[in-house]
């Protein structure tokens, strides 16, 4: 190690704590989670009529005011909302990402207060303006609600809603309500003026990042020596196969590991959790001593009588229901669920009235995890036995209920959108922009990666990683295994919607089971 000198050691430590300020520099402005977001929060709610100079209107704000705006007899208990709604989340939201129906994107709701009139504002974003038509007035006077547009909004944005009131008192909730393609609405907070300025500035983080590639430059120079592989690497060829719901974050990961680390190959062939870890098995029973250079993804703990294989701990994965838009149901109950599956409801006219359209039950088969978590913390059962081969028309003339197996998500995502009355069941990112079908919630609670150990959503499950006993420490294996579980793929697996066991978070969701 001759180039390890004192001047070369000096310019690696300065490399390192240039790269460190950069890094946290960066992380510290994107703490805000990958997801679409829309935030609400009331900034203004006060009395304006006559009846709170009375006194005759009590409540948080009615003693702090003089005068009022005008003693007619329709505004003695007026009041006026100033409602702010942003952009809060990490990625810009389009029209397109407002799903709950063609003529609005989200919902306004004054509980038990009517609107008098409504004024919209972005003194800050002037062209959101546009996005309301010269023919919106808002609503009719005297309604509770107030619908809004498909406002497209960047991150940060915002406009602003001023609302006279009649009818109800200061404080009584304000909630806005909508649908997100991958994201949420919610209620947020702030103790800042609304023109914050930033932590860093652009010539700040531009001179920072223009100073970490000097001092790297010169570390390089200075140290004169080739790169060596990342830390961890190894070459050769491995197997990942098992779930297919986890194949996109794998397919992914080997693709980055195979550019990190030269020499290597990841292939990828998922066929099923179950199907997975026969192959493993089959694979170590074949291969003498050691351990085949086979990972096997599992959604949930292997079955019993498979004494040789070692599980790793990966994530914690979230799964839905899927509903054919011809359908207009956005939440089933666990009762209800679990009546469509026993075959007791044999048509969506029972739950949708005036709806006549055959339920389709569109299934994984008997290698799925997926399907075995639906049954296990969902149904608390098996499933009706398969009674169509075509999944439209029965096969059994004993059966009730079309019910139809296929081979993977991708399968059951396409036939659920085509047919109508169709229902099937996916992991949570799979088929996020496929047309003619949509999430269902679960006793009104929808999968959510935020609020992992925290909702009490059932359709979800641990993603375990297996071997066939324990592979080298300089294996291929090893090291894809540590990359996923540990290193760079912890990003890879957050981006896809699953939340990470390594995390600390995750530690604690995947320790409770």
């Amino acid at each position: 190690m001759d180039w390890l000198t004192a001047e070369n050691l000096i310019a690696l430590v300065t490399a390192l704590l240039g790269v460190l300020v950069s890094t946290g520099a960066v992380w510290y402005e994107r703490r805000v989670p990958h997801q679409r977001r829309i935030g609400y929060r009331v900034q203004l709610d006060t009395a304006i009529g006559n009846a709170a100079a009375d006194g005759a209107v009590t409540g948080p704000g009615a003693a702090v005011r003089r005068g009022f705006f005008n003693a007619s007899a329709e505004l003695r208990d007026a009041t006026l909302v100033l409602l702010r709604i942003e952009n809060d989340g990490a990625l810009s939201i389009g029209a397109d990402h407002y799903t709950d129906g063609d003529d609005h994107g989200l919902t306004v709701e004054f509980r038990n207060r009517r609107v008098k009139a409504v004024v919209v504002t972005a003194p800050d974003h002037p062209r959101l303006l546009s996005h309301f038509p010269d023919s919106w007035q808002g609503p009719a006077e005297g309604a509770t609600t107030v619908l809004l547009p498909k406002v497209p909004l960047n991150r940060g944005a915002h406009y602003k809603l001023l609302v006279l009131l009649t009818g109800g008192p200061i404080g009584d909730p304000v909630s806005v309500d909508g649908n997100i393609t991958e994201g949420h609405v919610h209620l947020n907070h702030s103790t800042t003026p609304d023109d914050k300025p930033p932590v860093f500035s652009r010539a700040a983080r531009t001179v920072t990042v223009a100073l970490t590639v000097c001092v790297v430059a010169l570390a390089a120079i200075i140290v004169r020596e080739q790169t060596p592989p990342p830390i961890g690497c190894a070459t050769g060829t491995l197997t990942v196969t098992g779930s297919t719901a986890f194949a996109p974050v794998v397919r992914e990961l080997a693709r980055k590991y195979e550019k990190d680390c030269a020499g290597s190959k990841v292939n990828v062939t998922a066929h099923g959790s179950t199907a997975g870890i026969r192959e493993l098995e089959a694979s170590g029973a074949n291969h003498g001593k050691g351990s085949p250079a086979v990972v096997t993804l599992s959604d949930g703990r292997k079955p019993g009588g498979y004494p040789q294989l070692r599980e790793n701990m990966v994530a914690v994965s979230l799964f839905t229901l899927v509903l054919n838009d011809g359908i207009p149901v956005e939440s089933l109950t666990l009762d209800q669920i679990r009546r469509l599956y026993r075959g007791e409801i044999t048509d969506w006219n029972e739950l949708v009235p005036g709806l006549h359209q055959p339920v389709r039950l569109i299934s994984r088969d008997a290698n799925s995890g997926t399907r075995e978590v639906f049954q296990r913390r969902v149904l608390g059962r098996n499933e009706l036995a398969n009674s169509s081969l075509n999944c439209e028309s029965l096969d059994d003339p004993a059966s009730k209920v079309v019910r139809c197996e296929l081979g993977s998500t991708e399968q059951v995502l396409s036939t659920v959108a085509r047919l109508p009355g169709a229902i099937g069941y996916t992991e949570l990112r799979s088929g996020s922009g496929l047309k003619g079908l949509h999430r269902v919630a679960i006793d009104g609670r929808r999968p959510v990666v935020e609020e992992i150990g925290a909702s009490s959503y059932p359709y979800r499950e641990i993603e375990y990683a297996y071997t066939w006993g324990r592979p080298p420490a300089d294996s291929l294996t090893s090291s894809f295994l540590d990359y996923l579980i540990r290193g760079s793929g912890q990003e890879v697996v957050l981006t896809h919607g699953h939340l990470p066991c390594s995390t600390p978070k995750g530690l604690k969701v995947c320790g409770d089971g």
